[in-house]
């Protein structure tokens, strides 16, 4: 967000959230505006002094622009975190209407043919449409606001990942982005700063040609930026290496006792976090890969 110090004063307030509070209702930030206006300037204008700033809640207008070298294994240039990225608190875009309420609401069914249709199914992924199936949630943003997110998931674990969301929305966990993920987005140039909440993505596991748990619809992933993959020297995404360091809390990321893992563990899906080879922080599944 850009405050011309000039002509234009922005005032956000936002309630604080935090990884593991109750994710009760707070009040949608308010946006005053105030219009200063001059009647006499000097003949020769002086050099600017207006500055840019970044409000707690702004998304850097190059994010998901920037591409990265890839490496011999395909995957992205690890490169550091950018200063805008390294306690990364932005606000949520609606993709679906606003939650009316603060209340935790949901839709549970079928996933509908223009879901489908945006999605990366294919004939080729090994779950037929029939075993999938699309629900939506309410979520608390890091805005301090409260979105509907959205997911495709395995029909057989439906119920249990939504009464998940139910307990994240509960304790006011925050999600950046939750949605579904297109097909033309699996093989897209990586830029190293993506932050979507997802289950059923049409892909192989991370170095394998295997499949990957979400191409079935049994692993979720949450925050990923704030939650990466680290394998030896790669990470992903490849711009959250800051976010390796898991004794520097901040507000987004898993921990081990908190109300993301006990949720999981509780529907008897695995955590990445837990894993010797490699973390995985984002990741949970139903049969622990």
């Amino acid at each position: 967000m850009k405050r011309v110090a000039t002509t234009l004063t922005l005032i956000l307030i936002a309630a604080a959230c935090s990884a593991e509070t109750s994710q009760e209702p707070t009040a949608a930030p308010a946006v005053t505006t105030s219009i200063a206006t001059t009647t006499l300037a000097p003949p020769t204008p002086p050099p600017s002094t207006t500055t840019t700033t970044l409000s707690p809640f702004a998304r850097p207008d190059w994010l998901g622009t920037r591409i990265l070298p890839l490496r011999p294994d395909e995957n992205g240039e690890v490169q550091p975190t950018p200063p805008e990225l390294q306690d990364r608190t932005f606000e949520t875009i609606d993709l679906l209407p606003s939650p009316p309420a603060d209340d935790f609401l949901w839709s549970l069914g079928p996933v509908p043919p223009d879901v489908l249709a945006r999605s990366s199914w294919t004939a080729e992924c090994p779950v037929e449409v029939d075993e999938l199936a699309y629900l939506t949630v309410s979520h608390y943003g890091f805005d301090g606001r409260f979105h509907t997110g959205e997911i495709m998931v395995n029909a057989t674990v439906a119920e249990d990942v939504l009464s998940v969301f139910r307990r994240l929305h509960s304790a006011r966990f925050p999600i950046e982005q939750m949605r579904v993920i297109r097909l033309d987005e699996v093989d897209d140039p990586p830029t190293g700063d993506w932050n979507e909440t997802t289950s059923f993505v049409c892909r192989p596991a991370v170095g394998s040609s295997g499949w990957s748990q979400h191409a079935f619809g049994l692993a979720v992933d949450i925050n990923p930026f704030h939650n990466p993959y680290q394998k030896a020297d790669l990470v992903i995404p490849e711009l959250a290496s800051v976010y390796t360091d898991r004794a520097d809390v901040r507000v987004g990321m898993i921990l081990s006792d908190d109300v993301v893992t006990a949720a999981f563990a509780d529907i008897g899906f695995a955590w990445g976090g837990n894993w010797n080879t490699l973390k995985d922080w984002m990741h949970f599944s139903q049969s622990g890969s």
